[in-house]
């Protein structure tokens, strides 16, 4: 595919925080693809496989995790990318590090750190996914963080748009390496921000279905998901019910993808280069109006019937609670730290409260039980309902 002249080049990026000096022993990459390997390498990325994505602590090996969500946004992202010319690589990192800074539990998690710290600034997980991948994940002799691309952070940063009010976090990371967070990302970051609706949307379906906790006659109520399941069984009237089902799944995704194509191929007709993507002063690439307004009554069906669901919301509490009592814990009495995050604790606020919701933003959802039993004596109980 023919690289599009308003693609982000890794021969021209605008560099990274810390200057490198390279022996090139470490193989012929480009910058964004040295991007890419840094961030499946982390630690961070590979606690994902254990953090929650829409059911807490499941007891089934099929559910999703953030890791494999975050690695089917990445397949979903490398088909639009390519298909518009865009730089497949850098669309994939972004992918593949949207959901790094999450919390054990997922929304959950994130709600009750973002109590815990209000006095000292809150918590948000874009910010900490900017600043685990600045600060937190240190794995080289030379700097701190990763040191990735100035365009792999600005995307990270700004993938929904401009960011009118800087949290501290980002303000901190902002102030050391400018991201310009007030003009709009590269077209590689708006693919990953729509390839990561696409994926959660109709992947969460899936396991909505498996759970038990969707049928199929809630949702042929929407005509958007009634279409393609008529589709679906015109085509295999003979198949199996659980095989239809996938299908339809792989449909709506197909669909999906095909408007942001040809949608995006339109906005995108008279725009000749990066810069003019990032001052176009709105988003180049996403979904038509109309399957935009589809995409929302989907949305709303998810939350009312899956994210909302009288037993997810108990859970979800549980979860809350088990996080707020292990940031209380540490708060009380710092020898509960585990060793490294202990000797390293500040003395001053903010910084104290800072370190210890990083301490548990980087868990994973078995690591924070088994850190609740260590300090109260007990696991805690009905953190998976399914």
């Amino acid at each position: 595919m023919t690289r599009a002249s308003f693609a982000a080049d890794p021969a021209k990026t605008r560099g990274r925080e810390f200057d490198e000096n390279r022996d090139g022993t470490r193989g012929p990459r480009s910058e964004f693809q040295r991007d890419r390997d840094r961030i499946i390498h982390s630690i961070a990325f590979r606690r994902l496989k254990s953090k929650t994505q829409v059911f807490i602590a499941p007891d089934g090996d099929h559910f999703r995790t953030r890791l494999t969500h975050s690695l089917e946004v990445a397949q979903i992202g490398r088909v639009i990318a390519r298909t518009l010319g865009l730089d497949e690589d850098l669309t994939e990192a972004l992918c593949l590090a949207h959901d790094i800074g999450h919390p054990p539990f997922g929304h959950a998690g994130e709600m009750a750190l973002s109590q815990a710290t209000a006095r000292h600034g809150g918590f948000d997980h874009n910010a900490q996914s900017l600043r685990t991948l600045m600060r937190l994940e240190s794995p080289y002799c030379e700097h701190p963080g990763l040191n990735l691309t100035w365009d792999l952070l600005e995307g990270m940063a700004k993938h929904n748009g401009p960011i009118p009010a800087d949290n501290w976090a980002l303000e901190e990371l902002d102030e050391a390496f400018d991201l310009e967070l007030d003009r709009w990302p590269s077209l590689e970051a708006q693919v990953a921000a729509v390839a990561d609706d696409i994926a959660y949307d109709n992947h969460d379906i899936d396991d909505g279905l498996r759970a038990g906790f969707l049928d199929l006659d809630q949702l042929l109520e929407m005509d958007f998901v009634a279409d393609q399941w008529r589709d679906v069984e015109r085509r295999f009237p003979n198949a199996p019910h659980d095989r239809k089902m996938r299908e339809l799944v792989r449909g709506q995704i197909g669909l999906m993808v095909n408007d942001v194509l040809e949608h995006t191929r339109e906005l995108t007709r008279d725009v000749s280069t990066i810069e003019e993507v990032r001052g176009a002063g709105r988003m180049l690439a996403g979904f038509s109006p109309a399957m935009a307004r589809e995409e929302r009554t989907l949305k709303k069906f998810m939350y009312d019937n899956l994210y909302y669901h009288e037993e997810q919301l108990a859970t979800a509490e549980r979860a809350r609670d088990v996080v707020a009592r292990l940031y209380a814990a540490y708060e009380q009495d710092e020898s509960f730290l585990t060793d490294g995050w202990r000797e390293t604790l500040p003395d001053a606020e903010p910084a104290r409260t800072r370190h210890i919701s990083d301490f548990i933003a980087g868990m994973t959802d078995r690591y924070a039980i088994d850190q609740f039993a260590r300090i109260y004596g007990k696991r805690p109980e009905g953190l998976s309902n399914v």
